[in-house]
């Protein structure tokens, strides 16, 4: 009964348009006022759920995002995509899923992405003859698979309230998110043969090697981080801090168009997310505590208990519960709610956390751009000047490439699994 109230007011907060984080705040403390608990509970659970190192990584990745951004760095990766790619039918729209899985890398963030794959790719697909719909589609279903490909925010936070390595799970993201990359590729490309979509450019040594020679700065960032991690020459939290040094350093030295007036404002644009992200940690606890005391946990394990001699089918179905806290609450929110509850029944059934963790990342990702509520898919639709109903038909091939793509990387384990035990940060 108490959950039945706390959820009565945190709808009611939600619908009232009170943020979420402030939502889950107010429900909560009313959750333990109702239920008689000790309030000394609200301040010890608030503290413990926020008290990390890893965290320390999220303001340095945001800031080094948005100040590759702002140098530009998208645009050189842009045209190295189209001379990879761009010389096969249908190459401008396999450009934008590969620069989705480069920028991914060196972003962080996912509403920064679609922002500035939006801003950059939108106007050349538009004059290359594709319809704003798929536009809009290619952006979306892009961004989703690169929510895998670290270093995301929403990796570091599920580390925390799982209590799993960030460095591991940065690692398993790269194979799934080339698995999902290649299953819209090949979507995009029999798309582009019903649709008869142009070729890009023609395949040329010397546009390849100044596309390059372009990309090589912000390039650096995934070899570092990958080969950083691999050889365990430093933390999510170390690599956070090297990635922002030089993305500083490129944005002053090499590029020479970003102000010390603009990065202080990307700096507290950082530091104001990163309070965000901390407080819903914080109030989340108590969530995770009223869940505790109510007996979710058990009865989850209860309900679910019958899918233990199928692993797979308990990851496709937590994913898919995953991806509607993703769509209605936003990735953060569905990690610090849903996923602590079921982490423990996964890993009683034999389930590798690594795995888990990175079904439930790929899980997010597509929530945040399913219609009709996805945020992250409705910041495409604005770049396409595009309502949900005007969009969903072209979406939904889209949408299934995703799904084909999350079944593989829940089916076969060792896509995720192969990074981390090749690292030795796994058995």
């Amino acid at each position: 009964m108490i959950l039945l109230f706390v959820a009565a007011v945190f709808i009611v907060l939600i619908v009232f348009s009170m943020p979420i984080v402030f939502a889950l705040g107010v429900s909560g403390v009313a959750g333990l006022l109702v239920g008689g608990y000790d309030m000394q509970v609200l301040s010890s659970s608030m503290v413990s759920g926020s008290q990390s190192w890893v965290l320390l990584a999220i303001p340095a990745f945001v800031f080094a995002g948005g100040l590759m951004e702002k140098c530009g760095m998208s645009h050189a990766l842009v045209d190295f995509a189209r001379a990879l790619v761009g010389w096969v039918k249908g190459g401008l729209g396999m450009s934008v899923i590969v620069v989705a899985y480069f920028f991914s890398d060196i972003c962080g963030s996912k509403m920064a992405e679609v922002s500035a794959l939006g801003s950059t790719l939108m106007p050349p697909l538009t004059k290359a003859g594709y319809k704003p719909a798929d536009s809009a589609s290619l952006i979306a279903a892009g961004t989703a698979m690169g929510m895998l490909v670290p270093p995301a925010i929403f990796m570091i936070v599920i580390a925390q309230v799982t209590n799993t390595s960030a460095v591991a799970l940065f690692l398993a993201g790269f194979v799934p998110a080339a698995t999902i990359m290649v299953c819209l590729m090949v979507l995009v490309y029999l798309r582009a043969r019903e649709y008869d979509w142009p070729v890009d450019s023609k395949p040329s040594a010397a546009v390849l090697f100044t596309s390059a020679k372009g990309a090589a700065v912000p390039m650096v960032i995934p070899v570092v981080i990958l080969g950083g991690f691999f050889l365990g020459v430093f933390t999510a939290t170390e690599a956070g801090a090297v990635v922002a040094g030089y993305a500083f350093l490129a944005a002053r030295f090499y590029y020479k168009n970003v102000s010390y007036r603009q990065m202080a404002k990307l700096a507290y644009d950082s530091a104001i997310l990163t309070a965000a992200v901390v407080f819903l940690l914080a109030v989340a606890s108590v969530f995770q505590y009223l869940m505790g005391v109510s007996g979710v946990p058990a009865m989850l394990a209860d309900v679910l208990g019958p899918l233990k001699t199928m692993p797979w089918l308990f990851l496709l179905a937590t994913a898919l519960i995953t991806m509607l806290f993703g769509m209605v609450l936003e990735g953060l929110p569905a990690a610090v709610v849903l996923i602590p509850v079921v982490f423990p029944i996964a890993e009683k059934m034999g389930i590798d956390p690594i795995h888990f963790n990175i079904v439930q990342t790929a899980a997010v990702g597509i929530g945040l751009f399913l219609p009709p509520m996805g945020v992250g898919l409705l910041m495409a639709l604005k770049f396409a000047n595009l309502t949900v109903g005007q969009h969903w038909r072209t979406y939904m091939p889209y949408v299934g490439a995703l799904m084909i793509g999350l079944m593989l990387i829940i089916l076969f384990p060792q896509l995720s699994l192969f990074l981390p035990k090749l690292a030795g940060l796994i058995k």
